[in-house]
């Protein structure tokens, strides 16, 4: 005889949704804070399978107030645990076969039976029991767990077992449910954190990341408890320095010595920054911080940054509390990178490619980066993985490179290794992948050409490089397609391009792009973003502020829900994704543009434009400056932010503070005023001109060189052609006739650029033995040279004290006398006799060979006014 097939609800349609139906067989186990959370769950499922006719019974165990009060329909049973594990389980068993198939069940707390039984494994034993006897009789049955109150044994008996298992949290005095396990279903939102509407019983993923790490920053995370995995050196350090907080603070002689063990063991070894630490960290902070680790070692600079950061802050003035967004990163250690080496046979490789010269170095670390791309993760590393990501369930993440080298006094490493955004959508396997795949890519950047020429140029090629990991919640809200946050962007506490009268140099300044940040540190090819001077956040730089509509950014990164991937769509898209309110924060409403739309039928966000201009008239640009200015002084040097910037309902903004780090600019980079330059009365002797942008330390210097890329020549390139010019430029630089000679590189657009229309495509690493670094705005109409402040780019420059300046052919106050320089011999087919058929598109020129001398080049960059010259 056919079985009739049975369909079971839960009460709440809007939890029925979210966790698309209950299934027969299903055990539902929701972990909450309190009992009381758990109570509205299973009520409502026992008053449905009452209303339904379907037998429910209720198992009456706990000391707790009874779960069920109403039993009109329910059959209770009252059990005693203290009978003994087999006589309680007996019972319960007798009782689920005599009710049969297609029975519902409500159970007490389960955490009252590990206090009576004495035994975390016994409740474990009891579910892998109970749990699979109740699936083969296609019951409903309702659980709950106190969430970290129980060790990672119990729990993972329970939820491997389990069928359902659902966060509950309390928080803002409503209450939020999290799926972590649902067999056999999935929506494109069933793991992301829900809000439950309870006046009309709807379930709503939560969609900006402030709320989601407000809620979830809190819980432990008993998955990653050492006592439990394992008894080593770390446990026996990392227990002792909790058991020293939890006692009284840290305040005794005993916790000073945990304090400097737990310090140098998970945080740093760096002198400068342990200073720093001591200053800012509680031995509880630093118990927290060792609490959010996957695997063992250190977390590395950004992480060690970013935390330090908001230690300051708060240590100041507890109003940061309240206006920096939580986050709720973990750190993956810094020994998790190495195991991978070691089991993936990828060390012997990298330290051979170590004992060989540097070019045979840099030719054999693809190898060694093709093996980490193909690499596996220890068990134990996969397990707390797979924690961490139904931790952050279907919210899009950053896994961020933190080495122990990176953000460090003298060693910024900016954008040298990689950060990856995952997306984060799909189904726990899917995301997974995804994860892994991102991890092997930060890894497999510490062997990347970029980052090992870096490393050379600072002496740091000896020293020991190991990449831990940052994974951070990605900031912001999903509209509905997108993941955006509304503002995102880079500060620094100084600001080194004094672009007009007023400006200070002190107050700082900020970089500010709607979407993802990394439109705010990578170099545009495309776009324009906007400069802030924090003393006078309404000033744009001159170009900017008479066509703004024009130098406003026009297209927008964003994570791409249904296509799970990082995208760039249109600023009327990103706009679209956005709460209205939000978007006339941001924007300014173009009639014209608006009438044009109309006419073709089109969406009316076209005719907005970004302009800021509104937020940067409310309290932002005064809290970024005096955050610049603590950090500042705390470092006691310049420091280089990244945040992003959300907006809670009542419209007041969060700031997330996701990375801090020392700025390497020199204070008096703008200070240094130049004497007149005699060119002005002997034109014949000008080879340049500039009326700014100019930025670095003023200078008044000889340079021995000038290499000059002629425009016209350079432009009837084919593309392939002009990667081949800026391959001569790196073997020019890294002459040995060339080495400790000051030098002076012009070129057409942009150095640096990843489209060779519109500059010359070098590497940064190709480059960064130069002096001075001069972009002409001559590629094609409308092409000017981006300054690029605040990006990785310009880091670069900074870093290296290399100065920048721009020429504007035809412009007041610019010129190029390109005859003059043309006119003086070229030395290219001497120094490299291979490419001298390069010659006409690359000019080298000595100055005056015959009296053996450069040129002279005078940049005051507080005036914004340079020249170079012959003698």
């Amino acid at each position: 005889m056919e079985q009739k097939e049975l369909t079971f609800k839960s009460g709440l349609p809007g939890f029925d949704k979210m966790l698309q139906r209950l299934e027969p067989g299903d055990n539902v186990v929701l972990k909450v804070g309190e009992v009381e959370d758990y109570l509205p769950f299973a009520r409502a499922f026992a008053r449905q399978c009452a209303d339904d006719r379907i037998p429910c019974i209720y198992f009456r165990f706990a000391r707790h107030r009874p779960v069920l009060e109403d039993l009109a329909g329910i059959e209770l049973r009252e059990l005693d645990p203290a009978v003994g594990f087999e006589a309680f389980i007996g019972e319960i068993l007798a009782t689920i076969e005599q009710a049969g198939r297609g029975a519902c069940y409500v159970f007490d707390c389960l955490s009252d039976l590990a206090v009576d039984w004495y035994s975390e494994r016994m409740l474990g034993n009891f579910f892998m029991l109970a749990c699979p006897y109740l699936y083969q009789l296609d019951t409903v049955a309702y659980f709950a767990l106190i969430r970290d109150r129980h060790s990672p044994m119990a729990v993972n008996a329970i939820t491997t077992t389990a069928q359902v298992v659902v966060d509950i949290y309390r928080g803002a005095e409503r209450i939020f449910a999290h799926p972590l396990k649902v067999e056999k279903r999935f929506s494109k939102t069933m793991y992301a954190l829900h809000v439950w509407h309870r006046e009309n019983d709807r379930f709503e993923p939560v969609r900006d990341s402030a709320t989601m790490s407000t809620i979830l920053a809190e819980s432990t995370q008993p998955w990653l408890e050492f006592a439990i995995q394992r008894a080593d050196v770390w446990t026996e350090a990392f227990m002792a320095a909790r058991q020293a907080a939890e006692a009284d603070g840290g305040a005794n002689g005993e916790s000073a010595r945990l304090y400097d063990r737990l310090l140098r063991m998970a945080v740093t070894r760096n002198d400068e920054f342990i200073d720093l630490a001591r200053r800012y960290f509680s031995l509880r902070d630093l118990v927290a911080i060792v609490k959010r680790m996957v695997g063992t070692g250190l977390i590395g600079g950004k992480s060690l940054g970013m935390l330090l950061a908001r230690a300051i802050l708060i240590d100041h003035d507890p109003h940061w509390r309240q206006r920096l967004e939580a986050h709720d990163s973990f750190f993956v250690g810094s020994d998790v990178f190495y195991t991978f080496l070691v089991l993936n046979r990828c060390w012997w490789p990298k330290r051979r490619c170590h004992d060989e010269p540097l070019e045979s170095y840099l030719e054999r670390a693809g190898e060694v980066q093709s093996l980490i791309e193909r690499g596996e993760f220890p068990a134990d590393i996969m397990e707390q993985f797979a924690e961490m990501l139904n931790y952050f369930g279907q919210s899009p993440i950053i896994v961020r490179s933190s080495s122990l080298q990176e953000d460090n006094y003298g060693n910024a490493f900016s954008g040298k290794y990689e950060s990856v955004f995952c997306a984060n959508q799909g189904n726990p396997e899917q995301r997974m992948q995804h994860f892994l795949a991102a991890v092997r890519r930060v890894y497999a950047s510490t062997m990347s050409r970029e980052a090992l020429l870096y490393r050379d140029q600072r002496g740091l090629l000896d020293q020991d490089e190991q990449m831990a990991l940052l994974v951070q919640r990605v900031s912001g809200a999903a509209g509905g397609r997108c993941f955006l946050p509304p503002m995102a962007g880079v500060a620094f506490s100084y600001n080194p391009y004094v672009w007009g009268p007023g400006i200070e140099a002190e107050a700082g300044m900020l970089r500010l792009v709607l979407g993802l940040g990394t439109r705010a540190v990578d170099r545009l090819e495309d776009d324009y973003t906007r400069l802030v001077a924090l003393n006078a956040p309404l000033q744009r730089p001159d170009a900017h502020a008479r066509d703004p509509e024009r130098y406003s950014q026009k297209r927008v990164d964003v994570i791409d829900l249904a296509e799970n991937r990082f995208a760039t769509v249109t600023l009327a898209e990103a706009i679209g994704e956005l709460e209205p309110q939000v978007a006339e924060r941001l924007t300014v409403f173009n009639l014209e543009l608006a009438r044009r739309a109309r006419q073709m039928k089109a969406d009316e966000s076209i005719a907005r434009t970004l302009d800021f201009t509104r937020i940067l008239q409310s309290s932002l640009p005064t809290e970024m400056r005096q955050m610049a200015r603590l950090l500042q002084t705390a470092y006691n040097t310049p420091v280089d932010l990244e945040f992003t910037v959300n907006f809670t309902n009542r419209q007041e903004f969060l700031i997330n503070l996701v990375q801090c780090r020392p700025f390497q600019v020199r204070l008096d980079i703008a200070g240094q005023s130049m004497p007149p330059s005699k060119a002005e009365t002997d034109p014949d002797k000008l080879i340049l001109r500039s009326a700014g942008p100019i930025i670095g330390q003023g200078l008044a210097t000889r340079l021995d060189r000038i290499v000059y890329i002629v425009p016209a020549v350079y432009s009837r390139l084919s593309e392939q052609d002009r990667y081949s010019v800026a391959r001569v430029i790196g073997r020019l630089t890294r002459c040995p006739e060339n080495r400790d000679r000051p030098m002076m590189l012009i070129g057409p657009g942009r150095w640096g650029t990843s489209s060779p229309s519109l500059g010359v495509p070098v590497s940064f690493s190709e480059i960064n033995t130069v002096k001075v670094l001069c972009e002409m705005a001559v590629m094609h109409e409308g092409l000017i040279p981006d300054i690029s402040l605040g990006t990785h780019f310009f880091n670069d420059l900074v870093e290296m004290n290399m100065l920048y300046l721009a020429v504007f052919p035809g412009r007041q106050g610019n010129a190029i006398n390109q005859d003059r320089l043309l006119a003086l011999p070229n030395r290219l087919a001497r120094m490299l006799p291979d490419d001298a058929a390069w010659a006409q598109a690359v000019h080298v020129a000595d100055g005056d060979p015959d009296r053996g001398e450069g040129f002279y080049l005078h940049a005051d960059s507080a005036r914004q006014q340079a020249t170079c010259r012959l003698p």
